[in-house]
């Protein structure tokens, strides 16, 4: 799908859906700014815009079409020859986290920003470009008067995004935290380490894409107008925040495997403590009965007497009895 658009540098819509020839005329109209989205192109339509229509660099357009694991921005400037305006090349991610996987699912957006265009790229559908795009169409605040105002809109909303994702494993984990305190079964274990891998896949999402929006906001790229850096300055603090909240959870998750080791040492020591119990008070039956198992009647005149049987009952209680009495004095009963 492909969704164009072009504003005034008052932030009026003053045309969508563009037809594509039309758009190197548009470009060269200092008085409009272009946004061109690609959601899941194909590839005659990434040929077409990014190489025939805007001639990026085809190292980003290499970038934008695999798939990255880690955020990055680059800044293209052209050198002789180069057919392409100077732009901003940035690869970020939005998150979902789904409980019933108990995993974190990341999509990828890409960003082609210039001074009078912006060009997104993801393959899958994304809410922070259906929230922006709303917000533009209405033109109520007047996102749409620059690009750089539109990028920052969409990293806002995308790490917007990020804190259902957060609501949603805060819940997972406190449910979690519950039943390793309810149960000791080895899915609960399992759980624990899924969703503390899960974390830590989110901070490594994080990580990367803090320096990337910490460049922004130190006002490193000039295509990002000076009275804008603090807006980008705040993005980034929402972030931090988000990493924090990561790193807390995965303490959560530390203690909560903690807790569970511990209370599943308790539990085998009990085992081993109850097991301990029945063998000692078992010994003085087995003592009793393996000294008058043994066939010496010459020696042990007490099994000669018609009461050698109640003798061996006799001595086994009282030896078994004496044995109780001993361990509830050393409280182990």
């Amino acid at each position: 799908m492909i969704r164009s658009f072009a504003f005034t540098t008052q932030g009026r819509l003053h045309s969508k859906d563009l037809e594509a020839f039309l758009i190197p005329t548009l470009l060269g109209d200092t008085n409009l700014f272009l946004w061109v989205d690609l959601e899941n192109p194909t590839p005659e339509e990434v040929r077409f815009y990014l190489e025939d229509v805007f001639h990026f660099h085809p190292l980003s357009i290499e970038d934008c079409v695999a798939d990255r694991p880690s955020p990055k921005v680059e800044e293209y400037q052209p050198k002789e020859g180069d057919r392409f305006a100077s732009y901003l090349f940035m690869v970020i991610h939005a998150v979902d986290y789904s409980r019933k996987d108990g995993v974190f699912a990341t999509s990828e957006l890409d960003f082609f920003l210039g001074k009078n265009f912006l060009v997104t790229f993801h393959t899958t559908p994304l809410r922070s470009i259906t929230t922006v795009e709303e917000m533009c169409l209405k033109s109520t605040v007047h996102v749409a008067r620059a690009p750089d105002r539109v990028a920052h809109s969409l990293l806002d909303s995308l790490v917007d995004n990020y804190k259902p994702a957060l609501d949603e494993l805060s819940k997972e984990i406190s449910e979690l935290e519950h039943e390793a305190l309810a149960h000791h079964h080895p899915s609960v274990l399992n759980k624990i380490v899924q969703i503390k891998k899960e974390v830590f896949h989110l901070r490594q999402i994080i990580g990367p894409q803090m320096e990337v929006l910490g460049r922004f906001a130190r006002g490193e790229f000039s295509l990002i107008r000076g009275h804008l850096v603090p807006y980008y300055r705040n993005v980034y603090d929402a972030l931090s925040h988000i990493s924090e909240q990561a790193q807390t959870y995965a303490d959560s998750l530390t203690g909560i495997l903690q807790v569970y080791l511990n209370m599943s040492s308790n539990q085998t020591g009990e085992v081993v403590k109850f097991l301990t119990m029945i063998t000692v008070i078992t010994t003085p039956v087995m003592v009793v009965g393996s000294w008058y198992g043994m066939n010496y009647t010459d020696q042990m005149p007490e099994l000669r007497s018609r009461f050698g049987y109640l003798w061996a009952i006799g001595l086994t209680l009282v030896a078994t009895l004496a044995t109780l009495w001993w361990m509830r004095r050393k409280k182990w009963l």
